[in-house]
């Protein structure tokens, strides 16, 4: 037997930076392999194992790569919450948070400025509501332009603050999508709506999923995944 399978632990959590992490395992019945990564925040190690393997080995493989998961969690982004005079992402750019108590709550976005009052100690509340109100807004007019463009019907849009998935679409009746795309590039945003909308016609990843997505998104889709790659987890480190 394996040394690292014979020491395996059996809870499923793992010591990373001076703190104990999760181990959060997805079975797949295609699944060939068994695959470990990082959650976006940190928050959890993520195996996705075949139907076949045993609990006890995911665990023991999440050990094993220990020094690797911890590289990992060094690259993250620090936790950063927003605080007056300090700066919010939406939608690409950088909007500095000019705070007055007796200004209106509701924050104002004016040049690069984001405008809000109220009490500080709820500022931070505030913000992400505001957030999460816009990234609706925007993803249901992107739906709006991407169901016309596939001839279909406009669907339902719901958000969600899933760490896991970008958008989903799971009854093709309805899609969600990851609020903390309004940090990010119009295109990038707009890339992951015109993909869930893509699945209300083929619930796949087939050629002929990719031909619809590749008619209907007006931007390369390659460069707005790469962007995800290379920029996704810094979207994590604005608002716990």
């Amino acid at each position: 037997m394996i040394d690292w399978l014979r020491k395996a632990p059996l809870e499923p959590e793992i010591a990373l930076g001076g703190r104990t992490v999760p181990i959060v395992l997805r079975r797949l019945r295609h699944a060939r392999r068994l695959t470990l990564r990082l959650a976006p925040d940190g928050g959890e190690v993520r195996i996705t194992l075949p139907a076949w393997a045993e609990t006890r080995e995911a665990i023991a493989f999440a050990h094993a790569r220990a020094e690797w998961l911890e590289t990992q969690l060094s690259r993250l982004p620090q936790r950063a919450a927003p605080v007056p005079g300090g700066d919010v992402q939406y939608r690409g750019a950088a909007l500095r948070i000019e705070w007055q108590p007796r200004a209106p709550r509701r924050p104002v976005v004016e040049d690069a400025v984001l405008r809000v009052g109220g009490p500080e100690a709820g500022l931070e509340t505030r913000l992400r509501r505001w957030m999460e109100a816009e990234a609706l807004r925007l993803s249901q007019a992107d739906m709006h332009d991407y169901c016309a463009a596939a001839g279909l019907d406009p669907v339902p849009v719901g958000l969600t603050r899933a760490q896991r998935r970008w958008g989903s679409c799971s009854d093709k009746a309805r899609i969600r999508i990851n609020w903390r795309l309004v940090q990010a590039p119009d295109f990038v945003r707009r890339s992951v709506v015109a993909h869930e909308v893509a699945h209300l016609v083929h619930f796949d990843h087939s050629p002929a999923f990719h031909a619809l997505l590749g008619r209907i998104y007006e931007t390369d889709i390659k460069t707005a995944d790469g962007w995800l790659r290379e920029h996704g987890r810094g979207l994590y480190a604005a608002f716990g």
